[in-house]
């Protein structure tokens, strides 16, 4: 463990979680999160940042260098469907797109406030068709996302599969893939930042009445048709890190190649903090590994 990492998890438990813990409404949610990521997510220089909102749902998209054309990551984020936007993620998406040389398109899905359960995942689905519709490839786009925003891809990659469109690869950090919270180490694990107790409200907010285990919203019940490789990066003291797991056997049932890795002591979603944690630039170079084989092994 980095010297940065036992730092950052101190203050996290001192400072974040509590006050995560006493937030009253989803839109003070929404505002300490944009509030934590302009101090805490670090935005690269030379990042270009374009906005579409011509379409059904708003379109960012993010380079920073020289991208391959044609290639692109279609990253969903986190932020428990109630929090967090394209621009939060930001430098994340900056740092995806110069790592492996692919462009970024963010949608700016809908958040429970305005539309719950199953907005978010419409509009997911409609990012894709609007990628179909400007002439992009299946096998040139590789799915990402985080947190709640992980759980939000896989669900689109379940019904890609079952449309027969799989994209080259998928990649989810943390995922939170159980909306029924059944998990063991929801209980059991010391989780730094997200307060486990308040899950079962958000649950309530974003489903409206809806099932749980719908495969919308909890993709560990989805049936996957041949889904194309995976990569589940969680940290070994993670909450949801039994979401990561079950989801991990979940796809290889299904006849996925899938890489799970569970990286000892850091926080949730700890590739935002490049910049900060070199555990996180070390989780992104392997992601970005992935992004790129994934890609050149479809391509050829």
């Amino acid at each position: 463990m980095s010297w940065q990492l036992s730092v950052l998890t101190f203050l996290m438990r001192r400072v974040g979680k509590p006050q995560l813990r006493r937030t009253r409404t989803p839109e003070d949610a929404a505002r300490n999160f944009d509030r934590a990521a302009r101090h805490w997510f670090r935005v690269p220089p030379y990042t270009l940042h374009l906005v579409d909102d011509q379409g059904a749902v708003p379109l960012h998209w993010i380079s920073s260098g020289p991208v391959a054309r044609g290639r692109v990551i279609l990253f969903l984020h986190g932020g428990a469907y109630l929090s967090g936007s394209p621009r939060t993620h930001l430098g994340l998406h900056a740092r995806l797109a110069r790592l492996t040389g692919a462009e970024v398109c963010a949608p700016d899905y809908r958040l429970l406030q305005t539309a719950p359960f199953p907005a978010a995942f419409d509009d997911a689905c409609a990012a894709w068709d609007a990628l179909m519709t400007r002439g992009y490839r299946p096998e040139n786009i590789v799915l990402g996302g985080d947190s709640a925003g992980g759980g939000l891809m896989l669900a689109l990659l379940a019904e890609l599969t079952r449309r027969g469109t799989p994209p080259a690869g998928a990649f989810a950090l943390s995922p939170w893939v159980d909306l029924t919270l059944s998990g063991d180490s929801l209980r059991a694990a010391p989780e730094a930042i997200l307060p486990v107790e308040r899950m079962a409200e958000v649950v309530q907010y974003y489903l409206h009445g809806a099932e749980p285990a719908d495969p919308r919203a909890s993709p560990l019940f989805a049936n996957f048709a041949a889904p194309p490789p995976v990569l589940i990066q969680v940290g070994s003291e993670e909450a949801l890190r039994d979401d990561a797991t079950r989801m991990a056997t979940h796809l290889r049932a299904a006849g996925g190649e899938v890489t799970l890795e569970v990286w000892p002591d850091v926080p949730h979603v700890w590739q935002i903090l490049d910049g900060w944690l070199p555990e996180a630039r070390q989780a992104l170079i392997r992601l970005a590994d992935f992004v790129q084989t994934s890609l050149d092994s479809v391509s050829r």
